[in-house]
């Protein structure tokens, strides 16, 4: 069923309120929070889903005063932009340091160049759009495969990584990013063979449902920890440092070495005040890092709060 005598089905219509209505809600608070990054690549994220849904539901018509070749440059463009966005949103949002290549190279390489080519160059040249579908797809097809793969090694790293952090990845939270991420691998697939819009439609933005509710859930979560932050910081300044000690997961031990550590005290000192060798507080430093996420004592003792005992 399509609406408004266009070619837009009333899926599509419907999934694109949804996302004007999230974009609106998003843009409001980033605006007042312009230091939440993570909101500011997923409402990239929602911008571009959003644009791929009208063009791709909108074109190609006849009725509309562009040309039929235009049309579907720019809807095929849509569709390998957001594809092409989709690793560098994992990369950005979830910290996948290991998608790096993809999210900067790899799509630039194997998902746009293919795109320029044969749908902005050889595609008004030629006439054929089967041409371009067929020799155009071939390789973001082949990539996509191989971008799917890696992420999910890069998601399973990154759990083991934050099992001790305060928004730790959970197995269900992970599952939920594979399906969130793997109707895109479909993307090539629908454009080469033609599925229907509300088909396509509906695959491809049961990632963005899952995305949204994956956002949404750790978003309450940071929400619950800084009002304990807060009201840790209120009730003291040495439980400040016990609050975050705690939320880290550090155990007894790794606190004592922390907190010697923040003081300015030495691998050395610390060995001879604990009456344990240097060896064992390098193990312990190191696991306390990973923990907290970082890699120097300056980082520690501002994510451990220690910068308000001084």
């Amino acid at each position: 069923m399509v609406l408004f005598n266009s070619e837009l089905h009333i899926l599509t219509f419907i999934f694109c309120i949804l996302e004007f209505g999230m974009c609106f809600y998003q843009l409001i608070y980033w605006l007042s929070h312009p230091q939440d990054r993570r909101r500011f690549w997923y409402l990239i994220l929602l911008l571009l889903l959003l644009n791929y849904n009208i063009t791709g539901g909108l074109f190609p018509d006849p009725k509309i005063q562009l040309s039929i070749q235009l049309q579907n440059i720019i809807a095929y463009g849509s569709g390998f932009l957001m594809a092409s966005y989709f690793p560098f949103y994992f990369y950005k949002a979830f910290n996948l340091s290991t998608l790096k290549f993809h999210a900067i190279y790899g799509v630039a390489l194997f998902l746009l160049v293919p795109y320029i080519v044969y749908f902005v160059i050889l595609y008004p040249v030629k006439g054929d759009l089967g041409y371009a579908t067929s020799y155009g797809l071939l390789v973001p097809a082949i990539y996509s495969v191989l971008v799917l793969y890696d992420l999910v090694n890069a998601i399973r790293l990154k759990i083991k990584e934050r099992q001790c952090s305060p928004y730790p990845y959970n197995w269900l939270e992970m599952a939920s990013v594979y399906a969130a991420v793997s109707p895109w691998i479909c993307m090539t697939a629908f454009s080469y063979f033609n599925i229907t819009q509300w088909l396509e439609v509906l695959v491809t933005n049961l990632g963005f449902v899952i995305i949204s509710m994956l956002f949404i859930a750790r978003n309450i979560k940071a929400t619950r920890l800084e009002v304990a932050t807060k009201q840790a910081r209120q009730n003291g300044r040495a439980e400040l440092f016990e609050h975050y000690c705690a939320l880290f997961n550090l155990s007894r031990r790794e606190r004592e070495i922390a907190l010697l550590l923040c003081r300015g005290f030495s691998y050395r000192e610390i060995a001879d005040a604990l009456f344990i060798s240097e060896s064992t507080v390098n193990n312990h430093v190191q696991h306390i890092f990973v923990k907290t996420e970082v890699n120097r004592k300056t980082a520690l003792q501002q994510r451990l709060g220690f910068i308000h005992l001084i």
